[in-house]
């Protein structure tokens, strides 16, 4: 007889402030937390130092199903050219759900304003990495400034991802065109 295990109250409380922070914010009271997570607040507070804390490392512990969502594999052959637009078809298609809010890591940093923040931290870094991907397959490719571009593909990204967020924008159609100009434009293969 096999019986799936129930997760973890730290399981539990990672996939709560997850799940509350991206539909609700960040300003989700600890006791909804506890609540949706079925854990008290002693046992929160055991497992995590602070609610911050716990933020943050519900960031942490989903940074890579995030970027694997959006990066090409590693072992990806195409040009950088389409690795990059892979990328921005991604979130376009991330875009067309329902339950789509935007990209959780650009809207912790909006809400925070505190870049001391240990969750503004994590965010940080993850739009950190994106941004150091772009350039690196800008420079791959051949970009006449792979810095100028890295910065604009990450522009266009939170703005794309912001607008599709908040419901005013759809991206299909829009995003594909407007990133192939800005490609174009540095010169990318």
């Amino acid at each position: 007889m096999t019986t799936d295990a129930k997760p973890s109250p730290r399981e539990r409380l990672l996939e709560a402030a997850a799940a509350l922070t991206y539909r609700d914010g960040v300003g989700i009271g600890v006791d909804a937390l506890c609540k949706a997570a079925g854990v008290s607040k002693r046992s929160m507070y055991q497992l995590f130092e602070s609610k911050d804390e716990l933020l943050a490392a519900s960031l942490r512990e989903r940074a890579s199903a995030y970027v694997a969502t959006l990066l090409p594999a590693a072992d990806d052959v195409r040009s950088p050219r389409e690795r990059i637009l892979h990328v921005f078809e991604q979130m376009e298609s991330q875009a067309g759900a329902a339950e789509f809010r935007g990209c959780r890591y650009l809207a912790v940093q909006i809400e925070l304003k505190e870049q001391s923040h240990p969750a503004s931290r994590v965010a940080r870094q993850v739009k950190a990495n994106l941004t150091a991907f772009f350039r690196s397959e800008a420079e791959q490719g051949g970009a006449g400034d792979p810095d100028l571009l890295a910065r604009q593909l990450s522009l266009v990204f939170d703005g794309a991802s912001a607008r599709a967020g908040i419901g005013v924008d759809r991206l299909t159609g829009l995003i594909t065109p407007m990133v192939t100009t800005l490609l174009d434009a540095a010169g990318m293969r």
